[in-house]
């Protein structure tokens, strides 16, 4: 595979994962009790540690996709240009 092809599954991958990330914040926001109350049925948590746990998460999806997608088409664009 060359380094034209790999940039370019980089970048769909970048844009599906930060696609992703922004519908899962959409859902959250717009639908945050519905999916708290789906959530308190089956764990006995409160909203303010659901909403860490989804930040976190959230926090936890973005780094790996920095580590996984960007840092990597960085690196290509500097090595091949």
């Amino acid at each position: 595979m060359s380094a034209p092809e790999i940039k370019e599954i980089l970048l769909w991958s970048i844009g599906v994962n930060y696609g992703i990330l922004c519908l899962w914040f959409g859902a959250f926001y717009v639908a945050h009790d519905p999916i708290y109350r789906l959530h308190a049925r089956w764990f006995k948590v409160s909203v303010e540690t659901f909403d860490a746990i989804h930040y976190g998460g959230m926090a936890l999806y973005k780094v790996g996709v920095l580590l996984l997608n960007v840092a990597p088409l960085a690196a290509l664009f500097i090595v091949a240009p």
